[in-house]
């Protein structure tokens, strides 16, 4: 395989992690909102922040949920191979 095949390949596997890491957090976020914030909460302050926002709204983690799933959704299927 060429470099530029092999970049193409490794570029389409980082994507297709970062898919499924937003379809599984996302899920995690709908169906458990609480446990889900509940375990991200941290005494490191850039961590926490971003899971703060959540902290006591659990509908909120649950839209946000939805979004994750949405978008996870979306780029997974924008790396399908071209036909």
């Amino acid at each position: 395989m060429s470099d530029r095949t092999n970049l193409q390949i490794g570029l389409r596997r980082s994507g297709e992690m970062a898919a499924v890491f937003m379809i599984g957090d996302g899920l995690l976020g709908l169906l458990q909102p609480k446990r889900h914030v509940e375990l991200w909460r941290s005494d490191v302050p850039a961590v926490d922040l971003l899971v703060r926002p959540f902290a006591d709204h659990p509908r909120r983690r649950r839209a946000y949920g939805l979004l994750q799933l949405a978008a996870g959704i979306a780029l997974a299927s924008a790396l399908r191979k071209p036909e």
